[in-house]
Formats: C-alpha cells, sequence, structure tokens
C-alpha cells in the first residue's frame, strides 16, 4: 500500500489534518470573538511586537476573524490558500509576541510548530475532500 499522492489514504489524511486543525482554531478563535472590544484590544496589543501601535482593537478582532473563520475555511477546504495565509500571519504575530514578551522559544515553540504544519499545508492543498478541489487542481 503507497501512502504517496497517488495512495488512497492520502486524501483522508489531509481531510482529517484540515478538520482538527480547524476545529482547534475555531475553539481558539470563537472566544476571542465573541469577547468583544476589551478582549479585542487585550490580543490586540500583541501586534506591536512588529512595529504597529496603533489600533489594537481593530488587529485583536481581525486576529479572532482570522482564527474563527479561517477555522471553518480549512474544515470546508473553502478559499484554503486564502485562509492559510491569513493563519500565517496571524501566527507570525504570535510567535513575535512570545519573543517580544521574553518568553523566548519555549514560549513560541507550538506557534512555531503550527506555522511549520500550515506552510506545508499551503504547499500540498486541501485534498479531494474540499470545495475548492477542483479550483486549486488546476493551479
Amino acid at each position: 500500500m503507497k501512502l504517496t499522492i497517488e495512495g488512497r489514504f492520502y486524501n483522508l489524511g489531509l481531510f482529517i489534518l484540515r478538520i482538527g486543525l480547524g476545529i482547534m482554531l475555531i475553539f481558539h478563535g470563537l472566544p476571542k470573538l465573541l469577547g468583544g472590544p476589551d478582549k479585542w484590544e487585550s490580543v490586540g496589543q500583541a501586534i506591536q511586537y512588529v512595529g504597529i501601535d496603533s489600533l489594537p482593537v481593530f488587529f485583536g478582532f481581525m486576529s479572532a476573524l482570522a482564527e474563527t473563520f479561517g477555522g471553518l475555511f480549512l474544515i470546508l477546504g473553502l478559499y484554503f490558500l486564502p485562509a492559510l495565509i491569513i493563519i500565517v500571519l496571524n501566527l507570525l504575530v504570535a510567535i513575535a509576541f512570545e519573543f517580544g514578551t521574553g518568553d523566548g522559544l519555549s514560549g513560541a515553540t507550538e506557534a512555531i510548530e503550527l506555522l511549520i504544519v500550515f506552510i506545508a499545508l499551503f504547499f500540498m492543498g486541501p485534498g479531494r475532500f474540499s470545495v475548492d478541489y477542483r479550483w486549486i487542481r488546476r493551479w
């Protein structure tokens, strides 16, 4: 049994990976999204570690949207590549935050691991069991 792109379990593996990661993104993003402006401002303070010192409420809201709807789009395989780009940008800010607050590599480990997974998914595509499958194949 081959477990390559031609193998019959490749697409199932991608589907399981998309579902699991998408659920976890929604799990982390939805409370932030529903938390309101105070929560958005708290989350948005992380943007200062990439050199942006204004609009923390806006950026916190955008981060919550990225996690919540990025997770949903990941599960569906809908707008797969744009969703991954936004999720990767969100993770880069999270990594900068961890390093900026002094937590260093030990604090940023999970975000770095997820960044690697999402970059790999970007190149692998959503797989056959996705809404974007036909469009991605032509790309």
